[in-house]
């Protein structure tokens, strides 16, 4: 886990927020740790949980077993509204009978959902972490004539994925944690990637004492498959490494090829060079409304690695208004503002050649690089689906 600080279970008011008789089917898990620090479920029965013993214990910097942190951290993710709406949902599909009556609290749900599906919760908030977070994202394609159709993995090649990642994952000090969770949705099929991240140990103050504390951080990368474009994009924190054993765990996943994913550039910077304002035209992408440039940087190179920044609310516009355009350089970096249909505020899309991309939102990308493609900054033709039915194949074992 990320270093323990709960959100919200880390207070006697939270606490109460739980059913006692969930709240103790919970934490009783734990007894003998609670006992140790002089919290004594037993002496409980029938007057209810001592909640501000419970909370003095949870926020102690002192470091809990691992199956404590599982229990609390997944919990307090999802006790909120729309975690709970989340769960509900997700424990009706999957017929999973919990023990609520009409009034239960985001707490109440998240418990029974941990106590009676835990698989289920943590599939969950694996969701939630994969729509809330803005990504960068770098690009591989397949290589030439490659099949690009889409078959689900199925549990073993999941499995053979977690554990190949895992041992890369502990040569990179990062331990052998590795959970994938595999997501279709409409505009691809997304992958999150539940790993360790190297030890972290911080000061800490415990009874006026100072002290440390030692934990091994949770990260989360993001990767998505697009199969009508044949393209991998990985969000891996910027970590080439990572992307590498991704581009190729991934091509072996999907189509037993570790090289099915080579290192080719994507995008390129030129339009706005060769074809000026007339780059950002968008009135043939439904759903974007415009598109205005606020930032360019250039590099000159030469003997001091020289480049140049150039920021304004809209470049053309202010370029235009000196008689000036595009510098001749080479362009690196371009930012735009995309105003998307129905949003009335415009937010911010990053393009760094040769393959990467950053997007306020992961929606966004689906659109914003039909726009992209089609002015050109797209260096890969976008390769024509192979199978008019796009509906999920059957799984790969």
């Amino acid at each position: 886990m990320a270093s323990f600080k709960l959100r919200h279970f880390a207070n006697a008011e939270t606490l109460r927020a739980v059913r006692p008789q969930f709240l103790m089917a919970l934490l009783g898990r734990h007894a003998d740790y609670f006992a140790e620090r002089g919290v004594n479920f037993g002496a409980f029965n029938g007057a209810g949980p001592d909640y501000e013993a419970i909370a003095g214990v949870l926020m102690a910097p002192e470091q809990p077993p691992s199956t404590l942190i599982d229990d609390l951290y997944y919990v307090d993710e999802m006790a909120t509204q729309p975690g709970m709406d989340a769960l509900l949902e997700a424990a009706e599909a999957a017929k999973v009978e919990l023990d609520l009556d009409d009034e239960p609290t985001p707490a109440d749900v998240a418990v029974q959902v941990r106590l009676r599906a835990p698989a289920l919760l943590e599939q969950k908030h694996a969701e939630q972490v994969l729509l809330d977070r803005k990504r960068t994202f770098v690009y591989f394609q397949a290589k030439d004539g490659a099949d690009t159709r889409y078959h689900a993995p199925g549990a073993k090649r999941v499995r053979a994925f977690e554990d190949t990642m895992g041992v890369r994952l502990d040569l990179m000090k990062r331990g052998r944690t590795c959970k994938l969770f595999v997501f279709p949705r409409a505009d691809g099929v997304w992958f999150l990637v539940r790993r360790g991240d190297p030890y972290k140990r911080e000061g800490a103050i415990e009874k006026a004492k100072t002290t440390s504390v030692y934990y091994r951080p949770e990260k989360y990368d993001v990767l998505k498959y697009d199969e009508g474009l044949g393209e991998l994009a990985i969000n891996a924190e910027g970590n080439k490494k990572l992307a590498e054993h991704y581009r190729e765990l991934v091509g072996v996943l999907l189509f037993d090829d570790a090289k099915h994913f080579p290192d080719t550039a994507k995008f390129t910077l030129e339009p706005l060079q060769e074809s000026g304002a007339e780059s950002l035209v968008c009135s043939d992408v439904e759903g974007i409304d415009s598109v205005v440039l606020k930032e360019l940087q250039v590099y000159w190179g030469g003997a001091y690695g020289e480049s140049t920044t150039h920021k304004a609310k809209d470049l053309f516009a202010a370029w235009a208004a000196h008689e000036r355009s595009v510098p001749k350089g080479r362009l690196v970096k371009a930012s735009f503002l995309v105003r998307f249909t129905g949003q009335k505020t415009a937010r911010s899309v990053t393009i760094r050649p040769s393959n990467i991309a950053s997007y306020t939102r992961n929606e966004d990308a689906s659109l914003v690089e039909q726009w992209l493609a089609l002015r050109g900054f797209v260096k890969t033709p976008i390769l024509e689906a192979q199978d008019a039915d796009l509906a999920p194949a059957a799984a790969v074992a």
